[in-house]
């Protein structure tokens, strides 16, 4: 009985000494809702690399994010082929406790959202001459963002079944068969249901 406490103590350390030290890496779907378009994912993200699988329908499947080396590689599974874009920071996903450009804070609840237990805050961001203001439900066991919304509505990022775990290296690499495509700019662009307007 008192090994598995020990055990539990000692993971819940070890998450939060982790998240802590910037050391963030976890699985999980992805629910975007962008002025009424939903769209869905599997994230898959270390620090500073990130894998997307995209549940669209386009001809890119999963994007690569390494901002490491400033990279996005876009991915054509069914053609066996990839295209490489120069990373920005739009491209980051929202998952730290403080956003970008945060000026105040006020805590407005508390909610259980899957399963873990959060507090809801509405946080204004400004960036340059715009200010925006974000509803933000943080969990508090995982201290990580589950859901974040514009205040209008307009954008809604949700994550759902967030694992904190290792992730393995080959899902941020470029898979050895896929050849580099030339043409790409005649096609639809990828998806991102990561951005939001800013």
């Amino acid at each position: 009985m008192w090994s598995c406490k020990l055990l539990g103590l000692m993971a819940a350390l070890w998450i939060f000494g982790a998240i802590e030290a910037g050391a963030l890496e976890f699985t999980a779907d992805q629910v975007t809702k962008i002025n009424g378009r939903t769209q869905k994912s599997n994230i898959y993200y270390r620090d500073n690399m990130w894998r997307i699988e995209h549940h669209s329908m386009g001809p890119v499947n999963v994007s690569i994010v390494r901002k490491d080396k400033k990279v996005v590689w876009l991915l054509l599974s069914r053609m066996k082929h990839f295209k490489t874009m120069p990373y920005t920071a739009e491209q980051d996903l929202q998952v730290s406790e403080r956003l970008e450009g945060e000026v105040s804070r006020e805590e407005i609840g508390t909610e259980t959202r899957e399963g873990h237990p959060t507090i809801l805050y509405e946080v204004t961001v400004k960036q340059g001459e715009r200010t925006d203001v974000y509803y933000q439900w943080l969990a508090t066991d995982i201290h990580f963002p589950m859901k974040l919304a514009k205040k209008d509505g307009s954008w809604i990022v949700e994550y759902q079944h967030v694992r904190l775990r290792s992730v393995i290296d080959y899902l941020f690499q470029l898979p050895l068969n896929f050849e580099p495509l030339e043409e790409f700019d005649q096609l639809p662009a990828a998806p991102e249901p990561n951005q939001q307007p800013m």
